[in-house]
């Protein structure tokens, strides 16, 4: 690979290595029993498609140390999608979400598995909750068996520890925190440690930590990854509730059927008057909330203007974000990739 980012090129050779390595774990699990068929086939489904951020991130936290390509390094930066797979998996489980990319997700996917069998539901959740667990654990066999040589990733094994456990915290806030009363600041804390870490700041690191990075580029890292994190987020927030489903390939009302703590829901909620929190509380958790709902409480935001204060968060953290790359004196080659890194993490349509 060139020293000039290419995108399309990267993310081919991280589907390949994907594709290949699940695709084989799939035919391993499903040769168990033929039961396990739909089971293997939610493995592939799940890193069927994606933009690869998180392994770009962990390749060019390598490269901005002086690292030369290496398709061993792109295995191991592969491992990141593994790992957003299961959070996705879990995650969609969690929110009850039916759709990701256009197509159910895997707990509704699987009820065709068990469709004859009492609680025939739950047991498709159940099913769910293991292929997350299983691609988690695979996100480790890829970043051990990578080719990297032992030393380099003993370097990064304690970084695996850590971005599991804030993931989870921050799965485990977001739950705690839904149905509550909407706040900001705790908001972006979920926000920080759910979806920010494990996207642009710890891959970072990993990839950090396999070069062999000093300190002071590791609290640059840190310090470039949190707030455009944040940013990703952030867009996310927005076009879970204003985007197109056609290009998300998610459901529109998701958050305000779950009563989801976002962003976007706290400023709005920060920005209301008693009679708008009235109403809005009579429609946030709404199982059965339906599109003139949905359009209620999309043009109570808007006349507050609490998408304008979404984008300005947006834009306020991608430029905390490039102000600190801009320190780093990474290699030209690392900080052009970041620089465009950042702004397609924060400027997306899906």
């Amino acid at each position: 690979m060139s020293d000039r980012w290419e995108p399309a090129a990267f993310k081919a050779r991280v589907d390949e290595v994907l594709h290949v390595f699940v695709a084989d774990e799939a035919d391993q699990l499903a040769a168990v029993d033929p039961l396990l068929g739909p089971v293997a086939a939610q493995l592939e489904a799940a890193v069927a498609d994606g933009k690869r951020l998180r392994s770009a991130f962990c390749y060019w936290g390598w490269r901005a140390v002086g690292q030369p390509d290496s398709d061993a390094l792109v295995r191991a930066a592969a491992s990141m999608e593994l790992v957003h797979a299961a959070a996705v998996v879990h995650d969609d489980l969690i929110d009850d979400s039916p759709l990701r990319h256009g197509r159910p997700t895997a707990h509704i996917a699987l009820r065709g598995a068990v469709r004859r069998r009492p609680r025939a539901v739950a047991a498709a959740r159940s099913l769910a909750m293991l292929v997350g667990d299983l691609l988690m654990s695979l996100a480790g066999q890829l970043f051990a068996t990578s080719g990297l040589p032992a030393a380099y990733l003993a370097r990064a094994r304690p970084l695996w520890s850590l971005l599991a456990r804030e993931l989870i915290a921050g799965e485990c806030l977001e739950i705690l925190r839904t149905g509550t009363h909407p706040d900001t600041s705790a908001s972006l804390k979920v926000i920080r440690y759910k979806t920010a870490k494990y996207t642009v700041e710890q891959p970072l690191l990993i990839g950090a930590a396999l070069a062999g990075a000093g300190e002071r580029l590791r609290q640059g890292y840190s310090a470039y990854g949190l707030p455009l994190g944040e940013a990703f987020q952030l867009r996310d927030d927005l076009l879970g509730l204003f985007g197109d489903p056609e290009r998300t390939g998610k459901a529109n009302a998701d958050d305000v059927r779950g009563h989801r703590p976002t962003a976007l829901l706290a400023e709005t909620w920060r920005l209301a008057g008693e009679g708008e929190r009235q109403r809005l509380g009579s429609l946030l958790g709404r199982r059965d909330l339906d599109e003139e709902g949905l359009a209620e409480v999309r043009a109570v935001m808007r006349r507050l203007k609490a998408p304008d204060r979404i984008e300005a968060m947006i834009g306020e953290r991608v430029e905390e974000a490039l102000a600190v790359l801009h320190t780093l004196n990474a290699p030209a080659p690392a900080t052009a990739a970041l620089t465009v890194l950042a702004r397609s993490a924060a400027i997306r349509l899906s």
